[in-house]
């Protein structure tokens, strides 16, 4: 029988074979805790994180979906500094609707071209 964090695991697999960053265009890596929300620009090749948001930096009144999408916003901005206008996107083995997907509209409206 499979545990529930080796299903997870596995579509992380699955994502992770055909989704990779460069320097010109990162992976927009998305992790979801109970509590916060986190993404992080990632270049694969070096291995190096460019940038990085998250929903504590952000505000702490906000609903969680407000909160995810003000991070995708900050992300957007920090990507922009770094003259980053393109990403490649990382649900990360979470589904696409909620919250993950208020910080993909977030990042779109921040100017970021998935």
């Amino acid at each position: 029988m499979i545990s529930k964090a080796q299903k997870k695991q596995k579509i992380k697999y699955r994502i992770r074979k055909k989704v990779s960053g460069t320097s010109t265009r990162p992976r927009l890596s998305v992790f979801r805790s109970n509590k916060a929300i986190y993404c992080q620009l990632i270049d694969d090749k070096s291995g190096v994180t460019l940038a990085q948001a998250r929903s504590t930096d952000v505000d702490s009144g906000a609903t969680k979906m407000e909160s995810a999408k003000n991070v995708g916003v900050l992300i957007a901005e920090k990507a922009k500094s770094i003259k980053i206008d393109s990403v490649v996107f990382d649900r990360n083995g979470y589904l696409y609707h909620g919250r993950v997907k208020s910080l993909a509209d977030g990042a779109r409206e921040g100017g970021l071209k998935f």
